[in-house]
C-alpha cells in the first residue's frame, strides 16, 4: 500500500510538471503568434529575431522537459528534437540572408522532423499519463504542415512571418488542450485515490 502511494505521488508530481510545461508552451506560442500577426509584420528585424527564436525556444523547452522527466538518455525523441531544433535555429539565421522562401523551406523540414519526434514522445508518455491524444494530433499535423511549407517555399510568392504564424497557433492550441486534459485527468485520479 505504501509503495502504491509513493508511485501515485510520483506520477502525480510528473503529471503536474507536464501540465505546467504545456501551459508555458501554450503561453509562449500564443505570445509569438500575437506578435507575428501584429508588430513583426511591419518590422523585418523583429520578425527575423522571432523566426530564429521559435525553434531555439523549442530546443530549450524540450531540453528542460527531458531533463525534468528522467534525462535525455531516457527521452531519446526529445534529445533528437533538441538537436534538430537547435540546428534549425542556426539554419534559419543563415536562410534569412537568402530570403523568406529559404526560411520557409527550413521551417518546413523542421516541422516535419519536430512533429515526428513529438509524436514519438506523446506515444511513449501515453501509458504513464494518458491525455496525450492532443500531442499526437499536434505532432501529426506538424509533419503535414511542414510538407506544405516545403511545397509553398518553392512557389514564386514571397512568404512572411504571418504565413508561419498559423502553424504556431495550432501548436499553442494543442498545448492548451493537453494542459486542460491533464488537469481533468489528475483531478479524476485524485478523487479515485481519495475514495480508495
Amino acid at each position: 500500500m505504501q509503495h502504491q502511494s509513493i508511485d501515485h505521488r510520483r506520477v502525480a508530481s510528473s503529471a503536474a510538471w507536464l501540465r505546467n510545461y504545456y501551459v508555458i508552451r501554450f503561453a509562449v506560442s500564443a505570445a509569438w503568434v500575437v506578435l507575428a500577426f501584429t508588430v513583426a509584420r511591419q518590422a523585418p528585424m523583429i520578425a527575423a529575431v522571432m523566426l530564429v527564436a521559435y525553434p531555439a525556444w523549442d530546443a530549450l523547452a524540450n531540453f528542460i522537459d527531458a531533463k525534468r522527466s528522467g534525462g535525455l538518455g531516457r527521452n531519446r525523441s526529445q534529445l533528437l528534437n533538441v538537436v534538430v531544433s537547435g540546428l534549425t535555429a542556426i539554419a534559419v539565421a543563415v536562410a534569412l540572408g537568402r530570403g523568406m522562401n529559404s526560411v520557409l523551406a527550413v521551417f518546413g523540414v523542421w516541422a516535419v522532423l519536430a512533429g515526428l519526434f513529438q509524436l514519438a514522445t506523446a506515444i511513449r508518455r501515453w501509458s504513464a499519463f494518458g491525455a496525450q491524444w492532443a500531442m499526437i494530433l499536434s505532432g501529426a499535423q506538424s509533419a503535414l504542415a511542414g510538407a506544405f511549407f516545403v511545397t509553398m517555399a518553392s512557389s514564386p510568392a514571397v512568404p512572411g512571418i504571418a504565413d508561419i504564424a498559423p502553424y504556431a497557433a495550432f501548436g499553442a492550441f494543442y498545448f492548451l488542450v493537453s494542459a486542460i486534459w491533464l488537469t481533468v485527468g489528475n483531478a479524476r485520479r485524485g478523487s479515485t485515490s481519495a475514495a480508495i
